[in-house]
C-alpha cells in the first residue's frame, strides 16, 4: 500500500473519530495501532485484507515465545482499533466485506486493583513535599487533590483556576474521559493547601506567563506536564520508603478503595470517579474483600427489627404429629 494512500486513510479515520467526539488519547491509540498493522503487514490493497490475515496477525499477540508478551488489555485495544477502522471503511463504502466482523476481543481477566496504599502509607506520601518551598506547597496541593477527588492524571493537568470552588468545596472536571464533565467534592485538607497555593504560590510562578489560566503550573508559568507530575509522585513515594509502585492511577484506586471500605454508596463513588459503567466501580468491592455480611446486617431493614424470639419460633413439635400420621 502506498504511503500516500495510508496517510489519506488514516487522516480520514482520525477525522471520523473526532466527529464521534472520541478523546485525543483514544484517537492517538487507534491511529497508532492501525498504522502499525498496515506497516508491519505491508498492506498494499486494503480491499484484499481477509479474516484469515487478521487472525494470523492477532495470533502473534498470544505467542509466549515472542520477546514481547502483550497483556489482555493491550490485545483488546489493538483488536478494537482495527475493528473501528474497518467499520469506518465499510461505512464509507471503501470496502464491501468487513474482515473484522467476526473477530472478537479476548475476555479480560478479573483483576484486583494492585498497589493500593494504606492510610499510613498515604499519610507518609503526603508529608514528603517540602512546605518551606513554593514548589513543595504546589506539590502537596497536587497530592491532596489526587487523594481527595480520585481525579485522573490528565484531568488534573487540565484544571483551570476557575474549576476550583474553594468556598463551595467543589472541583469541576471538564472534558474528562469520554469528554464528560463532572463535579466532585473537595476535602478540607485539599482546600487548605489549594488556598495556600492559589493565594501565595501561583501568583509568583505565573510572573512570566500572566495569561495562563491552568491551575497547576511550573516555575516558567507553563502547565505542569503529566510526566513532571508522575515523576513527583514517584520521587515522593521513594522518599517515603514505600516499596509499592506508586502512580497517579494508584492514588485514584486508593481514593476509591478508601471510600468503599468505609461504606460509601457505590453509585456515588461511580459518579466521583467518572466511570461510565457501574460494574467498573463494583470491581473495587469484589477486589477489596469488603465484609458483605457485616454490610448486610448493618443496612438491611429486616436485620434491624426487634424480634420477639419466643413468639416467632416455629412450632415444630406441634407440626410433627401431623406429618407422622401420614403414610407414604
Amino acid at each position: 500500500m502506498k504511503d500516500t494512500d495510508t496517510k489519506k486513510l488514516l487522516f480520514q479515520f482520525t477525522e471520523h473519530l473526532k466527529v464521534l467526539n472520541r478523546s485525543p488519547a483514544t484517537i492517538k491509540a487507534y491511529a497508532g495501532n492501525v498504522r502499525r498493522y498496515l506497516t508491519e503487514n505491508e498492506t498494499k490493497n486494503i480491499k484484499a485484507v481477509t479474516r484469515v490475515d487478521i487472525e494470523t496477525y492477532a495470533a502473534a499477540f498470544y505467542d509466549k515465545n515472542k520477546n514481547k508478551r502483550y497483556s489482555t488489555g493491550t490485545i483488546c485495544m489493538k483488536i478494537r482499533s482495527l475493528k473501528r477502522f474497518f467499520e469506518y471503511l465499510e461505512q464509507a463504502n471503501i470496502i464491501f466485506i468487513n474482515p473484522m466482523e467476526y473477530i472478537f476481543e479476548p475476555k479480560k481477566d478479573k483483576t484486583i486493583p494492585r498497589n493500593i496504599l494504606t492510610g499510613k502509607e498515604m499519610g507518609k506520601l503526603l508529608d514528603q513535599p517540602n512546605l518551606g518551598t513554593r514548589t513543595g506547597i504546589r506539590d502537596r496541593a497536587v497530592l491532596e487533590v489526587f487523594y481527595s477527588t480520585g481525579i485522573r492524571l490528565s484531568e488534573l493537568c487540565n484544571l483551570s483556576i476557575y474549576d476550583a470552588d474553594l468556598q463551595g468545596r467543589m472541583l469541576r472536571i471538564n472534558h474528562g474521559k469520554g469528554s464528560k464533565d463532572r463535579v466532585v467534592p473537595l476535602g478540607r485538607h485539599a482546600i487548605r493547601f489549594l488556598r495556600e497555593y492559589i493565594s501565595k504560590v501561583r501568583p509568583h510562578l505565573s510572573r512570566k506567563n500572566r495569561k495562563s489560566r491552568i491551575l497547576f503550573i511550573n516555575q516558567l508559568g507553563r502547565p505542569l506536564s503529566k510526566q513532571v507530575v508522575s515523576i513527583m509522585i514517584r520521587n515522593s513515594a521513594q522518599k517515603a520508603k514505600i516499596t509499592k509502585k506508586v502512580s497517579a492511577h494508584v492514588l485514584r484506586h486508593t481514593f476509591a478503595s478508601m471510600l468503599v471500605k468505609n461504606g460509601a454508596n457505590v453509585v456515588a463513588v461511580q459518579k466521583m470517579l467518572g466511570h461510565r459503567y457501574l460494574k467498573t466501580t463494583q470491581g473495587y468491592i469484589t477486589g477489596l474483600g469488603v465484609d458483605l455480611k457485616k454490610a448486610h446486617k448493618k443496612s438491611h431493614p429486616r436485620e434491624k427489627d426487634k424480634i420477639n424470639r419466643k413468639s416467632s419460633k416455629p412450632k415444630i413439635k406441634r407440626m410433627r404429629p401431623e406429618y407422622a400420621s401420614r403414610k407414604p
